[in-house]
C-alpha cells in the first residue's frame, strides 16, 4: 500500500488501497480507479451495492456528493490520519442479503 491523500476524504498522509469506480463485478476491470484510504473505501461498499456504483457513483465528484457519504466525510475529515473508525454495514443493505 502506498501513502497519499485521500481523493474522497482528501485526509492526508494516508495508506491508500485502489477503489474500481466500476466495480469489478459489473465490468470495471480495466475502468478509472481512485486511491481511496481504507475507511472511505469500506464506507462506500458498506453504503452501496456494486450495481449502485456502477450507475450511480461511477466518479469521485458523486461519489463525494452522495447523501449518504456527506456526513460521513465531514465527520472523517474532523479525524486524525491515523484513526481507523469501525464501520458498519446500512441497514438498507443489510435488508438485501
Amino acid at each position: 500500500m502506498e501513502k497519499g491523500t485521500c481523493e474522497l476524504c482528501r485526509r492526508e498522509p494516508l495508506e491508500l488501497t485502489v477503489h474500481h469506480l466500476i466495480p469489478k463485478e459489473e465490468g470495471g476491470r480495466f475502468s478509472a480507479t481512485a486511491n481511496l484510504c481504507i475507511p472511505c473505501h469500506k464506507q462506500i461498499h458498506f453504503l452501496y451495492t456494486n450495481f449502485e456504483l456502477a450507475l450511480l457513483y461511477n466518479t469521485v465528484e458523486k461519489l463525494r456528493d452522495a447523501p449518504e457519504l456527506k456526513k460521513f466525510l465531514k465527520w472523517l475529515r474532523k479525524q486524525p490520519s491515523s484513526a481507523l473508525p469501525r464501520m458498519k454495514k446500512s441497514n438498507r443493505l443489510k435488508r438485501r442479503r
